[in-house]
């Protein structure tokens, strides 16, 4: 969507029109978040600032975030590409505010490192990580929401896959971030969209809010009576205090096997990314579109119609 005037102009009036609004009423309820890369180093292209500026104008959020990977197109060391992250940032978001006072706006960050020896982006890395946090620690000054991303460059759904997305996850979510893209599905460093690693991906950042959640400590959770109940020597199973949150207790996983080794050869062998496509699969059998109005539906349809006999005629 983010390029260029046209396209941000044409997605504002269809989402104008699912909602029911006039595009005046759209820009005093933001409905959409995009994305506007800087073309590090410090350079804004023409389509993105094009786009930015259109939609600082309609009044919706713009992702300003600059592409800084240390040694190719940003200094070697972490300090050098997050001054530059900083200052290409900055100066996106002032632009916002230069087209329209108090449009929303989120401070974007997308350092990493490369591969010196091919050049290629390396994500997941203990540089990106620290990046991540870094960058949170900036936006915070500002006192601006923050997005980070959480990366992988693994070519295949296997442990790579994951150790470089946690790692990349650990420093969003210790950064702070408000918005994490590519936490879900990314994989060869973008290249690739995997609807098994979406799903492995999905059971991490689920597990990861779980982990988030705060421990409260009143008399019943520090389960006394249960103490009191059990013997030295016993067990908490049949306990009351188990009983009554035996159902939700523990973060229940949809895709981890926590069977023993016969169990799970007797079901087949899966590995996780087996149970993933039969996930996903699941999930698209059962999928329902969104019920929007017919009269909407049909607006819609027409405006894409219109649109599309105008841009074959070159009248953009």
């Amino acid at each position: 969507m983010s390029i260029g005037e046209t396209r941000v102009r044409d997605s504002a009036n269809m989402l104008a029109i699912a909602r029911g609004l006039t595009i005046e009423e759209l820009a005093l309820s933001p409905s959409c978040i995009t994305n506007v890369n800087i073309n590090s180093p410090r350079k804004f292209d023409i389509e993105m600032a094009e786009a930015l500026i259109t939609l600082a104008e309609l009044g919706q959020a713009v992702v300003v975030t600059p592409f800084t990977l240390m040694g190719a197109m940003a200094p070697i060391t972490l300090a050098g590409a997050l001054a530059q992250q900083n200052a290409e940032a900055i100066f996106g978001i002032c632009l916002t505010q230069i087209v329209r006072k108090g449009a929303p706006v989120v401070y974007g960050g997308f350092t990493s490192n490369v591969d010196m020896k091919s050049g290629a982006p390396a994500f997941g890395t203990p540089e990106n990580t620290r990046a991540n946090m870094a960058g949170g620690q900036l936006a915070r000054r500002y006192n601006l929401p923050y997005r980070t991303s959480a990366c992988s460059a693994s070519n295949a759904v296997d442990a790579q896959a994951v150790w470089e997305t946690q790692m990349a996850l650990w420093g969003a979510v210790s950064g702070h971030g408000n918005l994490i893209y590519h936490a879900a599905g990314w994989s060869e460093g973008g290249l690739v969209a995997s609807y098994e690693k979406l799903v492995v991906d999905c059971e991490m950042l689920q597990a990861m809010s779980s982990l988030l959640q705060s421990v409260t400590f009143t008399d019943d959770d520090l389960g006394l009576s249960a103490q009191e109940n059990v013997l030295p020597g016993g067990h908490f199973f049949g306990s009351e205090h188990t009983m009554s949150r035996y159902r939700d207790a523990f973060y229940p996983p949809f895709l981890s096997d926590w069977t023993n080794h016969e169990a799970w050869e007797a079901a087949g062998s899966q590995r996780a990314e087996d149970r993933a496509t039969s996930v996903w699969q699941q999930m698209l059998e059962g999928f329902q579109p969104p019920n929007l109005p017919q009269d909407r539906i049909e607006a819609l349809e027409d405006y894409v119609s219109r649109r599309k006999e105008e841009i074959g005629t070159n009248e953009l």
